[in-house]
């Protein structure tokens, strides 16, 4: 399982370093024929990986309620981040694989929701949900990498 944490930790340095650079409006701003914009998307990360992970093992995620239900799956840009909001959001992106990592070994993960994805891919174990989860990321981060585009 090391190697899933890994790639979850490479992955979110990727997204990290697509931020660079930009303003508060930039990742804001949603670019004609998209649904979202960046904050979103990097928001949406961090809340999915909880729900995943957390939630559907029967514990609670460690990211604010408010985080989650505006940027679960099915949502829309609503909020507008401060610049410090922004980081703390920043912040669980980047420290929360560590965390993850850190109770999987623990064993916290005594049980497991069965969860039919989007993509017709059913969850059926926290190992399952921890490589489904990688695939997510990656496609989120083709969609804030398409986003700045046309910035």
């Amino acid at each position: 399982m090391n190697i899933q944490f890994d790639v979850l930790r490479k992955s979110r340095e990727l997204v990290l370093k697509e931020l660079e650079g930009l303003t508060l409006d930039q990742i804001h701003k949603i670019p004609e024929g998209f649904k979202n914009n960046i904050a979103w998307n990097v928001a949406h990360l961090v809340v999915t990986q909880q729900l995943l992970h957390y939630k559907l093992s029967g514990l609670n995620p460690l990211c604010p309620d408010d985080l989650i239900e505006a940027h679960r799956k099915g949502t829309s840009p609503t909020k507008i981040f401060t610049e410090e909001e922004f980081e703390e959001v920043k912040d669980l992106l980047m420290a929360l694989p560590d965390t993850l990592q850190e109770d999987f070994e623990a064993g916290i993960f005594e049980n497991y929701t069965e969860y039919p994805t989007s993509t017709g891919y059913v969850l059926s174990s926290i190992e399952n949900a921890i490589s489904f989860n990688n695939f997510h990321e990656g496609i989120h981060y083709g969609i804030i990498r398409s986003i700045k585009k046309f910035l």
